[in-house]
């Protein structure tokens, strides 16, 4: 019986990132972006947890890596399609897009399409198991969510073109799949030459929550991605 609980509190931490990527959805769909980011966020937290508690209990199982890579799924795919889908409904489209304009949201799934794609290629790299290759699903959500909240006003008026928007749907989709060398943030201790990388990028990330409010996440994101890309040059 001690075993069985042990086993299941992984998995019991990811159901909760499944339940508040769900929510996050529903929030998504009544263009209520600062909730939905919340509970995106919420998500992030609990997909942290639910590895780390099946590496300290020893509760690793097969079930639970397809309980993830689904939850993760919803919470990091479907969660951010639907805040810019709920976007590209309210954006202002010029006269000559507006032939286009009701069919244009439904683009915002290659998020979900792109995502699913990346967690498949996840669980079978041995390439990924201390850094990425590609765009990380939780990062991706959170660039969404907080850009969209974060820059809501701007993004719906007519001095943002629904075309800029698809642009970068397109271009974070492919980040996703890409195959740019990631840093992790793990460390494996407190040695400045071990995690040079991830010490710079956490220092330069506090002006940016401290300044940019709600969309200090996309800048942050934006960021990791540049040093990811500047590191990769330089190595």
């Amino acid at each position: 019986m001690t075993n069985v609980i042990k086993n299941s509190i992984p998995n019991t931490v990811t159901c909760l990132n499944l339940f508040s990527g769900c929510i996050a959805c529903v929030m998504a769909f009544e263009a209520n972006y600062e909730l939905a980011l919340l509970f995106i966020a919420l998500s992030s937290i609990f997909d942290f947890f639910d590895g780390l508690l099946a590496r300290m209990l020893n509760a690793h199982s097969i079930i639970g890596k397809d309980l993830d890579s689904l939850a993760d799924d919803v919470s990091f795919g479907v969660a951010p399609s639907l805040i810019v889908f709920s976007l590209f409904k309210e954006m202002y489209y010029p006269a000559s897009m507006e032939f286009i304009a009701p069919y244009l949201p439904y683009l915002a799934f290659l998020i979900s399409v792109f995502s699913a794609l990346r967690l498949a290629k996840f669980n079978n790299d041995t390439r990924q198991t201390s850094s990425f290759v590609g765009l990380p699903v939780p990062a991706n959500a959170l660039f969404w969510g907080s850009l969209v909240a974060g820059a809501h006003d701007f993004l719906i008026s007519d001095n943002c073109h629904p075309v800029y928007l698809l642009i970068l749907v397109c271009l974070f989709s492919g980040l996703l799949v890409s195959e740019i060398p990631m840093f992790s943030l793990k460390f494996k201790n407190l040695s400045w030459n071990d995690n040079k990388i991830s010490f710079i990028f956490l220092i330069i990330c506090i002006p940016l929550l401290i300044f940019l409010g709600i969309s200090s996440f996309a800048a942050i994101i934006v960021w990791y991605i540049l040093l990811s890309l500047f590191t990769r040059k330089s190595k």
